[in-house]
């Protein structure tokens, strides 16, 4: 018996960027998500029309509440909602053939089964549909096999861990993930990114969608947080061609945040500790030593680079002239929400040397700082790495 064969129709295109001015006060990468939905909804709907998204019993606390207001749950038959009439209800769980969401409770495996599925719609009916699936962070461990057995028969799919680190600290030690950046990196078919801002989100997010449906196509895995941040510490040009640059290298795998007239130290960070990177740039600046900051977004994506530099593969390779040229190669200190390792690879795109912070012990609950500080991921860590590195 032979599979009937259809002709691939293309995905629709995905914007680039949606416009949305860059955001000021503070936020976290995770509400960018169901943000990030709704707007396509009005501004792309042809895409909007293609995404499903799936998720265990979290829908609401990842932020997609809006998203499944505006597009339904799905059910083989029309069902009522029985909390309609009660007023105060801000989740309207209406179920429909035509929903775009499907809740799965806590059975992160079939999730990651349903997602390869749908994401192989492309080859297998030349119908391309966009699919999400949403965990938390830890589970990703959990859901890989299945996921990686889907994209290896084609499935490509996104799939985002939410919230993510020990940066999750008052919420206990149990959902604290520490290895899932590298996981990212390691798994074939699949871009990893790890934003810190809500305008890099958006951006990667954008650009993991228009990553699917097509034989060229690939999976996507995104790291987000729950943890607040300044969102005018990114510090995005308003220029309209400055922006596109910084699009292209958030994309790319990173960019240069802040630049010293003589800089002696590199901190390179990534997600949810680049507050703390600025924070003892800041300080060094004040002990008379100059460091530039660079915003990882993907490692991924520059491991790949690395790569390719060096003959082993094809991926593109500017974005490591842009964001590590040779004229401002210094020692470097990494600093992530995760293992070190992650991110030790950078020192060998210039030879430099290299302190890699990150988190190596199983987490403790308890306030942020107090947590950072436990594992050497704070601030006074990156100072005190940086001037070990600089003597």
């Amino acid at each position: 018996m032979h599979r009937p064969e259809y002709a691939p129709r293309k995905p629709p295109a995905v914007p680039a960027d949606l416009g949305r001015p860059a955001p000021t006060g503070t936020g976290n990468t995770q509400q960018v998500l169901g943000r990030v939905l709704l707007d396509l909804t009005r501004r792309a709907p042809e895409v909007a029309d293609r995404i499903v998204t799936v998720s265990p019993d979290v829908s609401s606390s990842t932020n997609l509440g809006g998203w499944l207001n505006k597009v339904g749950v799905w059910s083989p038959t029309e069902r009522p909602d029985w909390f309609a009439d009660d007023a105060e209800t801000i989740l309207h769980w209406r179920e429909r053939p035509t929903g775009q969401h499907l809740e799965l409770g806590i059975a992160e495996t079939n999730l990651v089964g349903l997602l390869g599925e749908l994401g192989a719609t492309w080859s297998r009916w030349g119908r391309p549909l966009l699919p999400i699936g949403v965990v938390y962070d830890p589970f990703v461990n959990r859901a890989l096999e299945p996921w990686s057995f889907g994209i290896y028969a084609g499935g490509q799919s996104i799939l985002v861990g939410t919230p993510s680190g020990v940066t999750l600290a008052p919420e206990g030690g149990a959902h604290q993930s520490i290895t899932t950046p590298s996981l990212g990196i390691e798994q074939p078919g699949c871009v990893t990114y790890e934003p810190a801002f809500a305008l890099d989100a958006e951006w990667c997010l954008l650009a993991a969608l228009g990553n699917l449906g097509s034989p060229e196509g690939s999976s996507a895995y995104l790291r987000l947080s729950t943890r607040p941040v300044d969102q005018s510490a990114a510090a995005v040009p308003g220029d309209p061609a400055a922006r596109e640059r910084r699009r292209r290298h958030v994309t790319a795998g990173a960019y240069r945040l802040r630049q010293h007239d003589t800089p002696v130290v590199t901190l390179a960070a990534m997600g949810a500790l680049v507050p703390e990177a600025l924070a003892a740039a800041d300080r060094l600046a004040a002990l008379g030593y100059g460091a530039d900051v660079v915003c990882v977004t993907s490692p991924d994506l520059l491991f790949r680079a690395l790569r390719a530099r060096r003959g082993l593969s094809s991926d593109p390779t500017w974005i490591l002239d842009r964001v590590f040229p040779v004229d401002r190669a210094t020692p470097m200190v990494t600093v992530l929400d995760g293992h070190p390792h992650s991110l030790a690879f950078l020192s060998t795109i210039r030879n430099v040397a290299i302190s890699t912070l990150g988190v190596t012990r199983f987490g403790q609950s308890g306030t942020i700082e107090d947590v950072y500080r436990y594992h050497g991921i704070d601030t006074d860590s990156i100072v005190g790495s940086a001037l070990d590195l600089i003597d």
